[in-house]
């Protein structure tokens, strides 16, 4: 009896576990990007009719409203909401213990699938019982192919070359890109060494072998690390480009930046100290550490150069025409007249210190760039310089002739470098008219106006054409139909193009933007939502356009002005710091925190508060500690949304005086 019982036990449990399994388990590790977890849940649900799944939010803690948002329009999804951030690989983990799907997909929220996705990637892999994971082609929110999408293992060498830059100086060699494995055909399937961690679709039974994620690893390293353990398994890596994934912040911290290089070096030594031996570890760490300065000097040297480069050349351009128009006057108007070398080099220094300093405060370096703030700054500049001209006894006057043409053919010659720069290019003086681009928009009447409604109250101006049909068929009000898409795009000289996902499809929009390529901005919006997405480069957050808050911090003048209280400061506390390090609490600190801030790593005054605008790492809150008060949370957010909301300098310019002993 009690054999017949355990019998029936086993034979039951089996069957309960085959009904139970699912076909794929899907897992989104989610952080305070709602809007684009919900385009992304929406483009999942849209490829899983015919497929039996389940999907995991594992939510680490975000305070934009996502958990509420999940709740709310996506209840059939297993949510878990976690009270403290645990992390990227923990996060993956704590769903992976709970599925029960055949395969698991580790999938970004900033992606957006194909409706045929899945479908393509379970016949692949069930026609191949010796994959073990499975990578799509990525793209960018511009249509551009994503390298990460196929990768080499890191070794000494192939790190070196891809944290050096010699990776990206010979993307087609296979000795020196052997990271991104630019030498294999981006539409060919082809087994590879790592895929990347944003869609790695992998067989449950191998990661139940192998393991998942390492929680070791803070950010990069984890899919490296898998993919490599899935290998050692005797499995293998697939590129799988039969389908096209849209992944839209790319790598979220810039390449260029000290922290993106700091951060992959850690990852990179884990990977090394947990699967490297002997010598082969020593030597990764050394080539890997001397990538890292080089890098880090670049990285340095290139902010430096972005940010002065404009200013410079304003300089030598105010220079040389104040150097024509002083050697026209001593040959034509007063030629006996003689100056001293000294005085002259003083009164050009400091017009060039008034012109371009009126310039920058003008807004002449920010973006789009007009034409009338180098005029209004050259204007206030001249005044400046003329006001101290008067001020001055008559023998230390400077020809005013020489002052005031010299200002007239240097605004001229500024104007007329910013339209050769314009011509060739160049990103730093886009105008007005080409930053914002001339707006297409694919939907049907009820979309066009839901569409202009959201970007309307998110306070955006957008020059509209007219509206594409979705389908072949086209109505009297629209300008084309969608296999039209492109010629008529060009034909108006459009610039942005945003879809209506509601006739159209998930795959429909994808491939269309494939098909176009990256000459043009895209952006989606899925009906009955609040937002806009997009995204123009694979280095930065994905653009966004919502019914939410403006904030006075994001504005390019706010920007600025943040920037040069930072340049500023640091360069105080770096100039005085022989006498200023004995008064700081954290000597070993200043000076890395001086130099982070110069180069542009850090800020002095900010929060790490994800509900406003996404400010640098700070040193100090936007708020002065009050001894023997503990600030209540509410309190500090109120705060922080009032300098976000109503930035203003000074507040800057406060904080850092009251609390700079702390550095």
């Amino acid at each position: 009896m009690i054999f017949l019982c355990i019998q029936l036990h086993l034979k039951y449990s089996k069957l309960i576990h085959f009904i139970s399994v699912k076909q794929i388990s899907i897992i989104i590790v989610n952080y305070n990007v709602k809007h684009f977890l919900e385009h992304c849940l929406r483009s999942v649900f849209r490829a899983l009719p015919q497929i039996d799944a389940e999907v995991f939010v594992v939510d680490n803690q975000s305070t934009d409203g996502s958990v509420e948002m999940v709740r709310e329009k996506f209840p059939q999804v297993q949510l878990i909401a976690n009270t403290n951030n645990v992390g990227f690989a923990r996060a993956n983990n704590q769903a992976v213990r709970l599925a029960k799907g055949e395969y698991i997909l580790y999938l970004n929220p900033d992606t957006i699938v194909a409706e045929d996705c899945f479908e393509k990637c379970l016949a692949h892999m069930d026609a191949n019982p010796d994959v073990g994971a499975l990578g799509t082609k990525l793209i960018d929110g511009k249509g551009i192919f994503l390298p990460e999408s196929k990768r080499g293992f890191p070794s000494a060498w192939v790190a070196f070359c891809k944290i050096s830059g010699l990776s990206s100086l010979f993307k087609k060699s296979q000795r020196f890109n052997q990271y991104h494995q630019g030498f294999l055909d981006e539409n060919e399937i082809n087994e590879v060494d790592v895929l990347v961690g944003c869609f790695m679709f992998c067989r449950k039974k191998i990661i139940d072998q192998v393991g998942s994620f390492d929680e070791t690893y803070f950010m990069y390293g984890e899919d490296i690390d898998l993919s490599y353990q899935i290998k050692k398994g005797g499995f293998k890596n697939v590129y799988f480009p039969d389908t096209t994934v849209i992944h839209y912040k790319g790598e979220s911290t810039k390449k260029g930046s000290l922290n993106y290089v700091r951060m992959f070096y850690k990852a990179m030594i884990i990977f090394a100290k947990k699967n490297f031996a002997g010598g082969q570890k020593g030597l990764y760490v050394f080539l890997i550490t001397l990538a890292i300065y080089f890098r880090a000097i670049v990285a340095f040297f290139r902010r430096l150069f972005s940010i002065f480069s404009l200013p410079i050349l304003d300089s030598l351009i105010l220079l040389g025409s104040l150097a024509g128009m002083l050697s026209l006057w001593k040959t034509y108007v007063k030629p006996d007249t003689t100056y001293s070398t000294t005085l002259l080099s003083v009164f050009f220094l400091t017009y060039l210190i008034s012109w371009i300093g009126s310039v920058f405060f003008s807004g002449g370096y920010d973006k789009p760039y007009k034409a009338q703030r180098v005029l209004r700054g050259m204007l206030i500049g001249s005044i400046i310089i003329l006001t101290i001209y008067a001020l001055l006894p008559e023998g230390f006057r400077f020809s005013r002739g020489i002052t005031v043409l010299g200002a007239l053919i240097g605004t001229l010659a500024i104007l007329f470098s910013r339209t050769v720069l314009q011509r060739l290019g160049v990103k730093s003086v886009e105008g007005e008219d080409q930053m914002n681009k001339q707006t297409i928009i694919v939907g049907h009447t009820d979309e066009e106006k839901e569409i202009k409604g959201l970007i309307e109250k998110a306070g955006i101006h957008k020059n509209f054409i007219g509206t594409v049909s979705p389908t072949k068929e086209k109505y009297n009000y629209q300008i084309t139909s969608f296999d039209n898409l492109k010629p008529i795009t060009d034909l108006y000289r459009a610039g942005e193009i945003i879809f209506s996902q509601h006739h159209l499809s998930f795959k429909e929009i994808i491939s269309q933007i494939e098909t176009m390529g990256e000459s043009y901005d895209y952006k989606i919006h899925s009906f009955g939502t609040d937002s806009i997405i997009g995204s123009n480069s694979k280095n930065t957050a994905g653009d966004l356009y919502t019914t939410e808050a403006i904030y006075n911090i994001t504005t390019p003048a706010a920007k600025r002005n943040k920037r040069v209280v930072d340049i500023l400061f640091s360069l105080f506390f770096l100039l005085f710091l022989p006498l200023l390090i004995w008064f700081v609490k954290d000597k070993k600190s200043y000076f890395k925190y001086c130099l982070l801030t110069l180069e542009g790593d850090r800020t002095f005054v900010g929060y790490d508060d994800p509900q406003f605008p996404e400010l640098r790492a700070h040193i100090f809150p936007v708020y002065t500690p009050i001894p023997n008060f503990f600030i209540p949370t509410e309190n500090i957010e109120h705060l922080n949304w009032m300098y976000a909301k109503d930035y203003n300098p000074w507040w800057d310019v406060k904080i850092i005086w009251e609390n700079w002993r702390r550095l």
